[in-house]
């Protein structure tokens, strides 16, 4: 991954997205050790690497290492579609949510890949596709991991509609441990519960292992007040996930911890392919990423409105803030409220642009992540370029200062 502090954001004065300038580093909130654990405010996978424990192991489809009692609950179905979006999703072509559907977020991912491979550009599945994946058989679609136990003692807090009053929240958190769970696999809770039914991972036996504890089709009572939401699943619980890899945390890769833990919640690692070009295509809603005349990664995105068209030209990028907070301006964001109160919003991955901005040269704009992932490629933006929380992550790790972007009709 390219140094993650390009520059400092001293002035986003974003009035279509309504974000204003914050410093893309926090005093004091700094990793300068390599231990294990405590450090990084989460349990750590090891010593190299400072992902969460449910980091990807691919060595155990190997035979080589690996929890042999998670490797033996396999998977009763056949999930080919699921599995080629986590293939894809591991390469760089991004299938937005995985889902195990053909979706215009896949299609645009196999496309990208057809392009990448010298392939005919179909978007589909295709018996020659099949064949450039064919390296990747031996990753399964899903896989079973543990639900870490501090996962019991996080905050959870409904998100108000009321804007005043996301103001007053300490941060944008997740609204629940389904909720982290499915942004951290690249998913939705609908397909969490899916993969889990009865609350157990599909494969195994009733009452069986410790994902029986406390996990029934209701509730779970993790929470302990009223007024945070209840979840499906529960700390400590086995389940059943979609099988997202390049989570790996490289040490001293990251000296901002709390974009550590970001970058841990997403499932995002730091080894990250270095681009000097990005083209953003209205048309297709996709985001391009070359290095040299090579394509090597593509996202779907939201990208303006009629309001708030994409500028179209070439740009460069300033700088990135991670984990910034939010600037809600109602008169710069053409909402007519009758109020036009600005509010200073808190970060977190329920901010109206997610866990990450980049910094464009065109004043008010920019690319940066969003609360809903399912969205991207059918809602419209207020201006900028919007992808899932962890796609935009990734692409952080992706570009520097001398990134050129390109936005085309």
């Amino acid at each position: 991954m390219r140094n993650l502090v390009l520059a400092a954001v001293s002035s986003l004065a974003l009035a279509a997205c309504g974000m204003q300038g914050q410093d893309n580093e926090r005093e004091g909130d700094t990793v300068a050790s390599a231990e294990v654990g405590t450090d990084y405010g989460y349990e750590t996978y090891g010593e190299d690497n400072l992902a969460d424990t449910m980091a990807s192991n691919d060595d155990r489809y190997m035979g080589e290492t690996g929890d042999a009692q998670l490797a033996e609950i396999e998977d009763p179905e056949e999930r080919p579609i699921m599995q080629a979006q986590v293939v894809l999703d591991r390469v760089g072509f991004g299938p937005g949510v995985i889902d195990g559907k053909m979706g215009m977020s896949t299609t645009n991912a196999l496309k990208g890949f057809q392009e990448a491979s010298d392939l005919d550009v179909t978007g589909k599945l295709d018996e020659a596709t099949k064949a450039a994946l064919a390296e990747w058989e031996r990753i399964p679609a899903t896989r079973v991991v543990t639900i870490p136990a501090s996962w019991g003692d996080a905050d959870y807090t409904d998100m108000p509609e009321d804007v005043a009053e996301k103001a007053e929240l300490d941060r944008l958190g997740y609204t629940s441990l389904d909720e982290r769970l499915a942004e951290r696999f690249h998913t939705t809770v609908e397909v969490l519960k899916q993969l889990n039914p009865g609350g157990r991972p599909a494969g195994m036996e009733q009452g069986s292992g410790s994902a029986a504890r406390g996990a029934t089709a209701t509730p779970s009572a993790t929470p302990t007040t009223s007024e945070t939401p209840k979840s499906f699943f529960t700390a400590g619980q086995q389940v059943r996930v979609p099988n997202i890899g390049g989570d790996r945390i490289a040490p001293g890769e990251v000296d901002n911890g709390d974009w550590q833990r970001t970058l841990a919640s997403l499932g995002v690692g730091t080894e990250q392919t270095e681009v000097d070009r990005i083209v953003v295509s209205k048309a297709g809603k996709t985001l391009k990423a070359y290095q040299g005349d090579k394509l090597v990664a593509l996202f779907t995105v939201s990208s303006g409105s009629s309001e708030f068209p994409l500028p179209l030209g070439e740009w460069k990028i300033v700088g990135e803030a991670y984990n910034p907070p939010y600037s809600y301006d109602p008169e710069v964001l053409g909402k007519k409220d009758g109020k036009n109160e600005t509010h200073q919003l808190p970060p977190g991955p329920n901010s109206p642009v997610g866990v990450v901005w980049i910094d464009l040269s065109k004043e008010h704009y920019g690319i940066h992540g969003t609360p809903d992932p399912e969205t991207i490629g059918r809602a419209q933006s207020s201006g900028c370029v919007r992808l899932t929380n962890w796609d935009a992550a990734r692409l952080a790790g992706m570009v520097s200062q001398s990134t050129q972007v390109i936005f085309e009709a």
